[in-house]
């Protein structure tokens, strides 16, 4: 059974349950208590130099790295519940090619149909697929985490310790956001999720800093814009998500932090 070393309020953590709940696939939780410095201990360090979580251990495989291990289950996976990821070969297109044959004893004609693979057009769109799911697991790291990282902290985490959220970093990063969702406004109105018309690893990966950020000021930018408000109410009431957040407040019932 795969093993997860994580904690279940990081966005990174939250961001490879996701995967494998999606997956349908069984892990024993470890947690890691980041308030004490475990992550820094040197058990941990063995798994994880850069002593971050999360960390996934696969039989002798061990990942660090969220984005690479939900690739890594995703792509390992490909055919279990969930997609995730656009990828295989393309569904040819048959077309028909008609041959009269003639039994040369009987001499009786017979019409022959057979059906042709098409495949050069399906490939293209395949291929131009994958293209821009990848472009747009590129457009959240790049993009949108930085800013809703430094958000979430300011309005969510400062709060919960007891600090005040600076104000001009809070205005900064909610205009920089807003560009951000400006762009995901177009491209949702082309399209039913961001990388293509099926759930994939692009919007998978916005999950927990979406969940986060719907229970600060910051959601109002959401909700201003029909297409993205729509998209966020969608993926975040897949039940895999749910479930997601049902482990989260299981540890926060226990203190596990």
């Amino acid at each position: 059974m795969m093993k997860v070393h994580g904690n279940a309020f990081t966005v990174e953590t939250m961001r490879v349950m996701a995967v494998l709940s999606e997956k349908d696939l069984e892990f024993e939780f470890i947690p890691i208590n980041m308030e004490a410095g475990e992550h820094k201990e040197e058990h941990f360090l063995v798994l994880n130099p850069f002593g971050l979580v999360p960390v996934l251990e696969d039989g002798e495989l061990k990942l660090f790295e969220s984005r690479a291990i939900t690739r890594y289950i995703a792509y390992k996976y490909a055919d279990k519940c969930t997609t995730l990821v656009y990828e295989g070969k393309p569904m040819a297109r048959l077309s028909a090619q008609m041959e009269v044959k003639v039994d040369q004893e009987t001499m009786e004609s017979k019409m022959q149909w057979e059906l042709m693979p098409d495949s050069a057009a399906d490939a293209a769109v395949i291929e131009n697929t994958m293209a821009m799911v990848n472009m747009w697991i590129e457009v959240e790291a790049h993009h949108f985490d930085p800013v809703a990282s430094k958000l979430q902290w300011e309005l969510m985490f400062k709060p919960m310790f007891g600090m005040a959220a600076d104000a001009a970093v809070v205005n900064e990063n909610g205009a920089k956001l807003a560009k951000v969702l400006d762009v995901y406004e177009a491209r949702l109105n082309q399209s039913k999720y961001l990388g293509c018309d099926i759930f994939t690893l692009a919007d998978l990966h916005q999950l927990p800093a979406l969940s986060n950020l719907m229970g600060t000021p910051a959601k109002t930018l959401f909700d201003a814009r029909p297409k993205v408000s729509a998209w966020v109410a969608d993926i975040m009431a897949r039940p895999a998500w749910v479930k997601v957040l049902a482990l989260r407040n299981q540890h926060r019932s226990r203190g596990s932090r």
